[in-house]
C-alpha cells in the first residue's frame, strides 16, 4: 500500500491536546468535531495534477478509549476488503509527474474536497478540509508518496518537509507550526 515513509499529521492546540479531555474520551466514542483539527483547510504539498479525487465517506466518530480502540481494530480485514475509500476515506492523489510520483492526502472531511481529477495544483493550494473518514481513529491527516496508484504494489517513497534548515522529515510527536 505504500506507506512506508508515510506521515499522520494531527492538529494539536496550544497545549498540544487533540481534544478537550472528558468522560467520553474514557468510555464511549466522540464526535469529530470535538477534535481541534476537524474542519481545519489542508493544502497542497506539492504541486501536480490531480488524478484521484474521492468524496462521499462519512465522517465517523473518534474513538480514544481503549474498550474502542480494540472493536475499531477487530474491524480492520473489513475495511482492507472494502477497498481504498474505507482506508483512505476522503482523499486526493497528485500526480507530480505524467506516471508518478504520486502523493496522496487522506482522511479528508466528507463534502470538503475543493479540487477534481484532472485540476493543477500547486503547493499551498487548497484540496479539502481535515475530517475523521477512512481508517482512523481520530480526524488527521495522512500523507504519503509512491511510486503508484495501484495501491496493493505501491512502494512507499521518502518525503521530507522544506524547513528552515532545508528539507527534513519531523520527527515523532514533534509539533509543526505552520505560519
Amino acid at each position: 500500500m505504500g506507506t512506508t515513509y508515510a506521515i499522520d499529521l494531527v492538529p494539536v492546540d496550544a497545549r498540544h491536546r487533540t481534544a478537550r479531555w472528558g468522560w467520553r474520551a474514557l468510555v464511549a466514542t466522540e464526535p469529530p468535531e470535538d477534535f481541534f483539527g476537524f474542519g481545519v483547510p489542508v493544502l497542497a504539498p506539492c504541486t501536480g495534477v490531480v488524478v484521484v479525487a474521492h468524496d462521499g465517506e462519512s465522517d465517523h466518530e473518534a474513538r480514544r478509549s481503549q474498550l474502542h480502540l480494540l472493536a475499531y481494530a477487530l474491524g480492520q480485514p473489513r475495511r482492507l476488503r472494502d477497498g481504498a475509500g474505507a482506508i483512505a476515506g476522503n482523499h486526493v492523489v497528485i500526480a507530480l509527474a505524467a506516471g508518478g510520483p504520486f502523493v496522496l492526502v487522506a482522511h479528508l472531511r466528507q463534502g470538503s474536497l475543493a479540487v477534481r481529477r484532472g485540476d493543477r495544483v500547486t503547493a499551498g493550494a487548497l484540496v479539502g478540509a481535515c475530517g475523521n473518514s477512512g481508517n482512523n481513529t481520530q480526524p488527521h491527516v495522512h500523507v504519503q508518496a509512491t511510486d503508484s496508484i495501484d495501491w496493493p504494489l505501491a512502494r512507499g517513497l521518502p518525503i521530507a518537509f522544506e524547513g528552515a534548515a532545508g528539507p527534513e522529515l519531523p520527527a515523532e510527536y514533534r509539533i509543526v507550526v505552520v505560519p
